[in-house]
């Protein structure tokens, strides 16, 4: 498969959108539209489905904030710190792929390729109830509903499910490149694709987890530069081919038996989906 740009897919006429003669009106809190010096670059990313973008941005910058999942500080900046940032990493993403956002938080970066990419088929792996009832109300809300599907569970929970076997499994800013990779690599057919956004210390991680990608599998890891010419600095992502499948080890036995009540596995263990200590948008 190859892969394609968001404005040849959106079949946008320009990609200098004039924003102003766009049908956008209403309430406009701050960051609802991209702000001037990043909406050639947003209509370039978005093509005809800029507008899908706009509400989104809406949903984020409104409902995002009062339910807690989005930092009232990161509203005026969601444009280029989020939508613009996710949205870029899709000229890497083959055209028709099946792909799996672990962690999706707000739906960043699942939801912002869902718009700007219409071709793929995306399902959101989120833990926590609040931020899939969100999720849920978006994918409904954007009409969504043909392409992306909302699944509530960890990585691990899902791994034996209809998410397993994608093209490409996606994650942002959500634990070191070792424990992600144990969490996606599963995820994504032989041959498939972790796509990790990280920032500028990618390649130090890179290096210190490059033993460990190899023992669940993975290839050695590859740092890419999406968006490059258009946003600055381009978003760092970290690519990982899946060489093989890697059977992960069984529970080891605890020598002793099970208390009254309780079965003999004890109370489930385990981190979420890709939620990690740092906070997702």
């Amino acid at each position: 498969m190859a892969a394609a740009s968001p404005s040849e897919l959106g079949g946008a006429d320009s990609v200098g959108a004039d924003l102003a003669g766009a049908d956008l009106a209403g309430a406009d809190p701050v960051g609802i539209l991209p702000p001037a010096e990043i909406a050639e670059v947003a209509a370039r990313v978005f093509g005809e489905r800029l507008e899908l973008a706009v509400s989104y941005a809406r949903l984020l910058v409104t409902d995002g904030v009062v339910r807690g999942l989005i930092g009232p500080r990161e509203a005026p900046r969601i444009w280029e710190r989020h939508l613009v940032n996710c949205a870029v990493m899709s000229e890497i993403i083959p055209i028709g792929a099946s792909v799996v956002d672990v962690g999706s938080g707000a739906g960043l970066p699942g939801i912002v390729l869902a718009v700007a990419r219409p071709d793929l088929s995306i399902t959101l792996v989120e833990p926590l109830a609040r931020r899939t009832a969100f999720l849920s109300e978006a994918v409904t809300a954007l009409g969504l509903a043909s392409t992306v599907t909302v699944v509530r569970g960890r990585a691990e929970d899902v791994v034996d499910g209809p998410p397993a076997g994608a093209d490409v499994v996606t994650a942002r800013a959500v634990a070191p490149l070792d424990r992600l990779a144990g969490w996606c690599l599963p995820l994504a057919r032989r041959g498939g694709r972790l796509l990790a956004l990280k920032g500028s210390s990618a390649g130090e991680e890179v290096d210190a987890h490059r033993a460990v990608i190899a023992s669940l599998g993975g290839a050695s890891p590859v740092v890419r530069l999406c968006g490059a010419g258009l946003i600055d600095p381009p978003t760092t992502v970290v690519e990982i081919a899946k060489e093989r499948d890697v059977v992960p080890p069984g529970p080891k036995p605890s020598g002793r038996a099970a208390a009254p009540g309780r079965g003999a596995g004890g109370k489930a263990g385990g981190r979420g989906s890709g939620r990690g200590t740092t906070r997702r948008g």
